[in-house]
């Protein structure tokens, strides 16, 4: 018996020396991240090498659909709308196709991002934006396949995809000075009623301040004109903590109605409870 479990242990043990071993992949994964203006772009893809072979045109045939890298798809994503050729692409996750040709390539943006390669089966209404653009001739040679962003402007930069000696670029302009607009009035114009909220809720919660929590939540019920049930919810609280006891139950009835529309049990359940304690003499 001991025999035996010393050669099952010994062979637990190999196999968890094993199961460590690690091997560079052949088309190694990367990630870029970049900010252009105010707007993030993700990049993620896998980089096959040429190893001695032709690439464009050959490993990479003219006139094909390509994944444009390795294994899965290679996926962009943004932040915010872009501009690309004129067209509007919403801000998302895409996965990046292309069709090279000698004096051309198509660059397809594809919603579905989670196919392995090429989709099975294409389906035209997953295509969120079609463009063209004329290859490159590098003066050296690239061994990786690389994606770029590059020539970067507050306003546009330009994303590249290179490899061996061509390079195919196509500009994408983001939406900065909205964006930038918009944080300015927004800043300037105060605090938002979220903010009222935030603040009261840390005040009730931490610091003992409960007048000015009070106030807090009075002006972001004030504020929001949805008057959400869990504004309410945080009111009563702070009400019944000022020894306010009637105003709390007639708080926690507004809240517990507005929870039971938007069918939120949780706080269905939280609104009875304190208000059947408050209700006691």
């Amino acid at each position: 018996m001991k025999k035996i479990i010393f050669v099952l242990a010994m062979m637990i043990a190999n196999y968890a020396i094993e199961a460590q071993v690690k091997t560079p992949q052949q088309s190694p994964k990367s990630t870029l991240t970049q900010v252009v203006g105010l707007t993030e772009v993700e990049i993620n893809y896998s980089r096959p090498n040429a190893r001695g072979r032709a690439v464009i045109g050959d490993l990479v045939p003219f006139g094909k659909l390509w994944r444009t890298g390795a294994n899965e798809n290679t996926t962009i994503s943004f932040s915010d709308d872009v501009i690309i050729d004129g067209k509007t692409l919403a801000k998302g996750k895409y996965a990046i196709y292309t069709t090279p040709k000698a004096d051309n390539w198509e660059i397809v943006f594809y919603s579905k991002t989670d196919n392995w390669g090429n989709p099975t089966t294409w389906d035209e209404t997953k295509v969120a934006l079609r463009t063209n653009a004329k290859p490159e001739t590098l003066d050296r040679k690239l061994e990786s396949f690389t994606i770029g962003i590059s020539n970067l402007d507050a306003n546009f930069a330009y994303l590249e995809m290179s490899w061996e000696n061509t390079l195919v670029a196509i500009k994408f302009e983001v939406p900065t000075q909205k964006n930038t607009l918009a944080s300015i009035d927004k800043t300037l114009a105060g605090p938002s009623a979220g903010d009222y909220f935030s603040s009261a809720q840390y005040l009730f919660q931490f610091s003992g301040d409960i007048v000015k929590a009070r106030t807090y939540i009075d002006k972001a019920l004030e504020m929001n004109t949805d008057k959400p049930y869990y504004y309410f919810r945080l009111k009563s609280l702070i009400q019944a903590k000022q020894g306010d006891k009637k105003g709390a139950i007639e708080t926690a009835k507004i809240s517990l109605a507005a929870a039971e529309i938007a069918k939120n049990q949780d706080y269905v359940k939280m609104n009875k409870e304190s208000i059947a304690e408050w209700s006691k003499k």
